[in-house]
């Protein structure tokens, strides 16, 4: 079927749904059956693609250990018998379903993909709450070196941390009438 006008009749597809077949001057290409399609019908859901699986992955959780398990390459499997290989491959234990937690103290925080930062500094695995250098007493600040600069001289006085600089300012009462 082609598409176009008179004068050009090169320009725009008809789509390929069943139902349709409306000229698009914009017409979308299905990435996994190759056919064309208009602005409605461009989705895997609305034209019913046979392929629409092609470039997804599945993956089953673990409920012993929390591991991901990826099903894809296996066509037709059973998911119990991958959870059962697994189990028996001597990967599965139970002490690693735990998540990590924030190392910084009194801090309770499970570290997941989405809550957690590594410090630029001492590339610590910690919380967003702690994520700056002076939250997590980052050991790269306390150590006196050319890095300690009029900032985290500033920032100690401010916060009243000793963060091992020779040259902080001491921390000024403040004036107060007697």
């Amino acid at each position: 079927m082609g598409g176009g006008t008179e004068a050009f009749p090169d320009l725009g597809s008809h789509c390929q749904h069943q139902d349709c077949h409306q000229l698009d001057f914009l017409p979308f290409t299905c990435n996994a059956c190759r056919k064309v399609f208009c602005l409605e019908h461009r989705s895997y859901k609305s034209h019913d693609c046979p392929k629409s699986d092609v470039g997804s992955r599945k993956v089953l959780v673990c409920e012993i250990c929390s591991a991901a398990i990826e099903t894809t390459g296996h066509d037709g499997e059973d998911e119990k018998k991958l959870l059962e290989r697994h189990e028996k491959s001597g990967d599965c234990d139970p002490k690693k379903k735990k998540k990590p937690t924030c190392p910084v103290r009194r801090c309770k925080e499970a570290l997941t993909f989405s809550n957690t930062a590594t410090c630029k500094i001492c590339q610590t695995k910690i919380c967003l709450k702690h994520r700056f250098p002076a939250d997590h007493a980052c050991e790269q600040l306390r150590l006196p070196s050319a890095s300690n600069n009029k900032f985290l001289v500033a920032l100690a006085a401010r916060t009243g941390k000793d963060c091992g600089d020779k040259f902080a300012a001491p921390i000024s009462q403040p004036f107060v009438k007697a």
